[in-house]
This record gives C-alpha cells, sequence and structure tokens, in this order.
C-alpha cells in the first residue's frame, strides 16, 4: 500500500472569529492510500487551538508503516497501532482512518453510508455557522447561508445577546449556539439560555470550560434547552464522563480520530441516552463527506465546512433542502474539480 500526503493551505470566506481565536484559514493534510489500483482520499484539518500542524502530522506519517492496513481492515486494530505511534494527534490519524474508510468502499464498490450502516433518508440538515463578527459583516454572512435551515452563532463574549439580536432583525431561522467555553458565571448562563430559547435557539454547545465538570452539568441539569458537550468530548473514554454533565455531545472526525471511533461514540451515545451532534472543522468535501456517511444516525448535524470555504479542491456535494444528499457512488463520492 502506497501512503502519499501533501499540504493544503484551506481559505476561509470570511474571517472566523470564535470566543478566544480568530483565523482566515486552515493548514489541512491532504492524504492518499493506493492499493491493488484503488485510491482512497483522507483529509486532516489542523485548526490551531488543537495543538496540531503540518510538521506535526508530516512527523507522524513518517513513522506510519503501511504495511499495518492490510485488506481486510481491521479498524479497530489499525486505530491501536496509530495510537502507539504517539498519543494525541488525531486530526491526521482521522485522515488515515477516512482513506481507509473511501479505499474499502471503493474495493467493496459501496458508499461509504451503507458500509457504516446509516439510512440517507434520516439525513438531518446541517446547521450554517457564523463566527463574532460587526453587525454589517454579519449581516453579509447570513446571505450565504440562505440555502440552510438552521444557522449556528458563535456566542462566548460580552456581545452575545447583540449578536443574536442582530441575527434576529433579518432572519427567523432556528438556531444552535456555541460558547466555546467563553461563559464562566452560573446564574448568568442559566439566564441567558432561558433567553435564547424565546430567540429560537434549539441547544448550546460548550457553555463553560470543559473544565468546570460542576458547572456544565449544574447548568445542564436547569437549563430549558439541550447543553452539549464539545472541547469537553474528544474520543470514546469521553463519551462516558459526559453523562450526566450534557445532555449530549459533538462528534468530529477531527477530534475521535476517524470515522471508525466517531461510530463507536455514536453508538456508546445512543447506549447512555446521549443525543449527538455530528460537527466539523474547517473542511474539505473530503470530510464533509466522511462525516455525512455518520450524519443519519445523529440528531443534528454541522457539517457546513464547504460552505464556508473558497478553495474547496473537491466538487461540491449535491445539497439540497438544507441536507448534503448521499448518493450510491462507491467511497466517499467525493471528485477533484
Amino acid at each position: 500500500m502506497q501512503l502519499t500526503f501533501q499540504p493544503f493551505e484551506l481559505q476561509l470566506k470570511h474571517p472566523f472569529t470564535i470566543a478566544k481565536f480568530s483565523r482566515t484559514s486552515t493548514p489541512l493534510m491532504l492524504l492518499q492510500l493506493t492499493y491493488e489500483g484503488y485510491t482512497g482520499y483522507g483529509e486532516a484539518s489542523m485548526v490551531p487551538y488543537m495543538g496540531e500542524s503540518l510538521q506535526s502530522a508530516a512527523e507522524f506519517l513518517s513513522k506510519v508503516d503501511t504495511m499495518q492496513f492490510k485488506y481486510p481492515f481491521d479498524f479497530a486494530g489499525i486505530i491501536h497501532y496509530l495510537d502507539s505511534i504517539a498519543t494525541g494527534n488525531p486530526a491526521i490519524k482521522a485522515a488515515i482512518d477516512i482513506a481507509l474508510h473511501d479505499l474499502e468502499g471503493k474495493i467493496k464498490q459501496q458508499p461509504c453510508w451503507q458500509l457504516m450502516g446509516s439510512d440517507p433518508a434520516k439525513m438531518p440538515v446541517t446547521s450554517f455557522t457564523v463566527g463574532i463578527d460587526k453587525p454589517e459583516i454579519l449581516i453579509n454572512k447570513l446571505v450565504d447561508a440562505k440555502d440552510c435551515k438552521v444557522i449556528k452563532v458563535k456566542l462566548g463574549r460580552d456581545s452575545d445577546k447583540e449578536l443574536i439580536k442582530i441575527i434576529r432583525s433579518v432572519t427567523d431561522t432556528p438556531l444552535y449556539v456555541d460558547a466555546n467555553q467563553g461563559w464562566t458565571d452560573l446564574q448568568q448562563s442559566l439566564d441567558m439560555a432561558y433567553w435564547l430559547q424565546e430567540q429560537g435557539v434549539l441547544l448550546i454547545e460548550q457553555p463553560m470550560l470543559k473544565t468546570d465538570v460542576d458547572g456544565n452539568a449544574w447548568l445542564t441539569e436547569h437549563s430549558p434547552i439541550p447543553i452539549i458537550g464539545d472541547e469537553a468530548v474528544q474520543r470514546l473514554p469521553d463519551v462516558e464522563r459526559a453523562k450526566g454533565v450534557y445532555h449530549g455531545i459533538n462528534v468530529k472526525l477531527m477530534k475521535s480520530a476517524g470515522m471508525y471511533e466517531a461510530h463507536q461514540m455514536i453508538l456508546k451515545a445512543n447506549e447512555l441516552g446521549l443525543k449527538v451532534l455530528i460537527g466539523c472543522m474547517s473542511e474539505t468535501s473530503c470530510a464533509t463527506l466522511a462525516a455525512a456517511a455518520l450524519a443519519p444516525q445523529c440528531d443534528w448535524a454541522d457539517l457546513d465546512g464547504p460552505l464556508l470555504t473558497s478553495n474547496n479542491p473537491f466538487k461540491m456535494p449535491e445539497f439540497k433542502d438544507g441536507k448534503w444528499v448521499l448518493n450510491n457512488n462507491s467511497g466517499l463520492e467525493i471528485e477533484f474539480k
């Protein structure tokens, strides 16, 4: 099996600002695995706050022995092998896992959603994310969201209510909000949750610091709308710890080290009675379609990567009625432009 990779700088249509960070692009590592005439494609999106970089990804890949990836693929064994090389590094591990799933689908001549046991008819709508910004820019961003049925708003600063009011001045589209650990006061957070419910907000992601287990648990107990753990829920062992602290979890392939473990996290969440939001980083069509293959098994989706970027190297997947459309092509169904 041959492994090749190349760096890629994914450009955002607008500066992306959350509670504590702002950026205009995201470094990616695009990866290919070739086996007996088939090629699988993978992607690592390395947003700065996750701690990975093009250098760390290249260093990790230099240690990977592709002889470990024997067909038929043992995905549990493969992720164990990758974890044995180095702790952390979930995004570059995800790139390998995604490429192997794409490869398996092509070998079996089945779409990845079928390999994962998903039903395309159950695909949830995906939200369109708008970062923190000036009023005129925020309204301009909403123009790009015209085909989406849900808008996700980044909060976590003193201007939270102002941002929501600006959005409500131009649209009554349902909202998700993500505080990215930006809230600190319990009573103010609860008051905000009730106010957000009145504004048509359907869920709140990671309101308080991921280390503030008691604070998040208290807010979850009293909140009128679901509280979702994001930064607090990275990989499979974190799902068990989320029960009683959050109403649900945000699963992202770049956190979970790929499709295999993301699926295990979804199954574990279902077992524990936790809701599931499947989300993304800044991603191309490749990682988006990998997550979309699992999305029908989730309660909500936030897979807007290709909608927020300007130089996606792959063709845009079909998007209809606010949802990604899964077809019957083999593997991930991605095509280069």
